[in-house]
């Protein structure tokens, strides 16, 4: 059960699931319920009617009603994220089967979704907490997301929270040489470049990489692909400090839509640096995909991205304080520029990450983790 699933695939847990679910299709029959349009290998649900443009909770809840009711055959279900915890919780009170989570982000870690939902966050954190604390089972995507379930919800026993990492199809995140790109677009993949690959929202801090690139160096171009706005106003805000950038420095690039996955497959390769200057971040999926890429990598040292991401060796983390983000901000210039004046290091660190994600994170075995997982509950 989940609210993304390919083709409709905007954030990390859709990534998940749509390289999660072939290979559990190896070991287990798996039916797929998800929000969205028709699809051959899917079941699709739509809000009820009345509710499709209600506040998003609550027409996200029509779906999770939807979902419960259709999936009387299964032995056990699987959600993912809040969108979809409801529907597990209702079908294993309407059923009888086990539900197990996968734990990819947590309400009370993202109180900025506030200004998304409004007092649908409210509903949101609501459905999470109810979910969870009733779950048979819980999987968490990092040790670092492990420890925040357990600290958000006290009242669960420890032994129901697992650990099943993230994975990364190696094959279709690789190294490769094409650069149309980014010379459509006007970049120039023979001078440094340094990536952002997120959406635009308060958790992925792409408003604090365009505040620290005022002090990155000239010499690199900064292409941000960053779209799909949580809300209007931080749509603005991003419009208005990229433009204050561009204003300033020269090779700056917004490409605001979704790219295709050969296009993000290009810039990452081509990329001197990735940034990943997240303010929360279970795992952090886009940093493994960089590494697998051949890039190397400075994020923040939040959640699960030290998991990931080892400091000298793949990259480099920069501590996260959100009491003092200016320092932050410095600093993340700062770790960028180190890698930028070193692009032999950098090539160093992007071979490491390459041979990090190839070795320590292959979907077969967490697939293989996730059914162990299943039988501890059946």
């Amino acid at each position: 059960m989940t609210r993304e699933y390919p083709p409709e695939v905007y954030g990390g847990a859709g990534v998940h699931v749509g390289f999660l679910v072939p290979h559990l299709r190896e070991l287990v029959e798996v039916d797929v319920h998800c929000f969205g349009g028709p699809r051959d290998d899917a079941t699709t649900h739509d809000p009820a009617p009345g509710l499709a443009e209600a506040n998003f909770a609550l027409s996200t809840l029509s779906v999770d009603l939807s979902m419960a009711s259709a999936v009387s055959d299964a032995e056990l279900v699987h959600s993912h994220t809040w969108y979809a915890n409801m529907a597990g919780h209702l079908a294993k009170l309407l059923h009888g089967v086990p539900h197990v989570i996968t734990a990819h982000s947590l309400e009370p870690r993202r109180p900025w979704k506030a200004e998304q939902l409004g007092g649908g966050y409210r509903i949101s954190s609501w459905a999470e907490r109810t979910a969870y604390e009733a779950a048979d089972a819980i999987i968490a995507v990092s040790d670092g997301m492990r420890a925040d379930v357990l600290d958000c919800y006290p009242a669960l026993d420890p032994a129901r929270v697992h650990v099943v990492r993230n994975g990364i199809d190696t094959e279709t995140y690789r190294p490769v040489t094409e650069t149309d790109a980014l010379t459509s677009r006007g970049i120039d993949p023979a001078r440094p470049i340094v990536a952002f690959v997120g959406r635009i929202t308060r958790q992925k801090g792409v408003g604090h990489l365009v505040a620290a690139a005022h002090e990155i160096s000239r010499d690199a171009q900064i292409v941000l692909c960053a779209g799909a706005p949580d809300t209007p106003e931080i749509a603005e805000e991003t419009r208005l400090a990229v433009g204050e950038l561009s204003a300033v420095r020269p090779g700056v690039f917004w490409i605001q839509q979704m790219l295709p996955l050969p296009e993000v497959r290009q810039i990452l390769s081509h990329a001197t640096v990735f940034a990943c200057p997240s303010v929360y971040e279970p795992l952090g999926i886009v940093n493994l995909e960089a590494m697998a890429c051949g890039t190397a990598v400075v994020a923040s040292d939040v959640g699960g991205i030290p998991e990931v991401v080892v400091q000298d060796e793949t990259g480099l983390l920069v501590h996260y304080d959100e009491h003092d983000l200016s320092t932050y901000r410095h600093d993340l210039a700062v770790a960028i520029n180190a890698l930028l004046a070193d692009p032999a290091r950098a090539r160093t660190f992007g071979e490491a990450g390459r041979t990090r994600a190839v070795q320590d994170f292959s979907w077969e075995t967490m697939a293989k983790q996730t059914v162990d997982v299943y039988r501890t509950v059946i």
